[in-house]
């Protein structure tokens, strides 16, 4: 299930402990976090478009926290809320779920379990979002007229506050292809404007020619939008052929295909950051390419982003230092692809927790795992790409290829 969950809290720590409770238990979650120290209260224009759930923190220097919820819950269409409280008690509590929040919730020692099944309750509810198809259709009440020329279409497959995914075909040669659209947003105050960042991401990916990247067609730049065409992948992603069962041979040809893919992508000085099956797709000819480079970064960026405390990724798939926020190059992409590679041989994640943090604390401490005797002949290729420290892991994605 990919559900999408906006993160709002002054507190980074506290903003990177909810986001590790719900990608542990929604794995492909696309998760928003929004600081409002240091980008400022949200506008009122601000709908929580595209989430399903928002994750409100009661952060210092706000003074009326029920104030805040009963503004977020007045709005049409915005997505259930779910509060946390420091020193929660019953008048706190009342006062939150009274102003229009769905749950209110301790920050101290949160129970896992507890929260994962708050949330799950309100998934439940199926409380539509804000949907972008108007960008196909015209905008309701005016003139019918598509903003997005040239495309019919089929389906919306993901969507976030501020981009969508739809596969569409294009009208000119009945092509099947993926679209992600960026919608005009009012300026909220991130730290990078939207934009730039998505046409840094058309420059990143468009920059590379390998078989194993998915082939970017087109960027457009429009007065309410932006989007980037890309080719259609219809044969599903590698967490299926993972839960149907992989043969050793396929484990490898995946693997080489994943390793020339990064080899590119790192002579090129860009990291990929959220490698994972589910961002690895097939072609109808059995080909795979590597997608979604929403946190793809140029090289001599990484550090700083990293260092600014803005921890992104998956935690079952994260090298230990990107875990902790210590700062992350190419070689955290080779970890990334070594625990794939457990995974395409097992069937199983190489380190399991009930929290995320545990899952952190393990890709640091935990021995790698041993495999079983009729794997034993990759242990050795494992144990360089699953190194904890980066000194001691392969140095380069070419290094795969050697190994095998």
């Amino acid at each position: 299930m990919s559900i999408r969950v906006m993160i709002i809290d002054g507190q980074p720590k506290f903003r990177l402990l909810l986001a590790h409770h719900v990608n542990t238990r929604w794995p492909n979650a696309r998760i928003t976090d929004y600081d409002p120290l240091q980008s400022g209260p949200l506008p009122d224009s601000f709908a929580g478009a595209g989430h399903d759930l928002v994750l409100l923190g009661d952060s210092p220097g706000v003074r009326d926290t029920a104030a805040m919820v009963r503004g977020f819950s007045a709005r049409a269409g915005f997505p259930p809320i779910v509060f946390f409280a420091a020193g929660l008690n019953e008048a706190t509590q009342k006062a939150v779920l009274d102003a229009g929040a769905s749950a209110c919730l301790g920050r101290e020692k949160i129970a896992h379990r507890a929260l994962v099944d708050t949330l799950d309750a309100l998934l439940r509810e199926d409380v539509p979002s804000v949907s972008t198809q108007a960008l196909f259709e015209g905008v309701p009440g005016g003139r019918q007229k598509p903003l997005l020329k040239g495309y019919r279409l089929v389906r919306k497959l993901d969507e976030t506050d501020f981009s969508a995914v739809y596969r569409v075909e294009r009208e000119r040669d009945g092509r099947q292809m993926a679209l992600k659209v960026l919608r005009k947003m009012p300026n909220i105050g991130v730290e990078e404007n939207m934009l730039d960042r998505f046409i840094r991401e058309y420059e990143l990916i468009a920059s590379i020619d390998h078989p194993n990247i998915a082939r970017i067609e087109n960027l457009g730049i429009g007065d309410q939008h932006a989007h980037i065409a890309m080719e259609w992948l219809s044969g599903g992603d590698l967490s299926q052929r993972i839960r149907e069962g992989l043969e050793d041979g396929d484990a490898l040809t995946y693997l080489r295909q994943i390793a020339g893919a990064l080899s590119s992508l790192h002579a090129a000085g860009i990291l990929h950051l959220d490698l994972k099956p589910a961002n690895i797709m097939f072609r109808d000819d059995g080909s795979l390419a590597l997608i979604d480079f929403g946190l793809a970064r140029r090289m001599r960026r990484a550090a700083r982003l990293e260092s600014s405390g803005i921890i992104s990724g998956t935690p079952y798939y994260m090298s230990p230092e990107q875990g902790h926020g210590n700062g992350a190059d190419h070689r955290s992409d080779i970890y990334s692809l070594g625990v794939i590679f457990h995974e395409m041989l097992t069937g199983q994640k190489p380190y399991r927790a009930d929290t995320a943090m545990g899952i952190i604390y393990k890709h640091a401490q935990a021995p790698i795992p041993l495999l079983r005797p009729r794997f034993s002949r990759y242990q050795a290729l494992l144990n360089m790409m699953l190194a904890k420290r980066p000194d001691d892991r392969l140095q380069s994605a070419d290094e795969i290829e050697e190994w095998l």
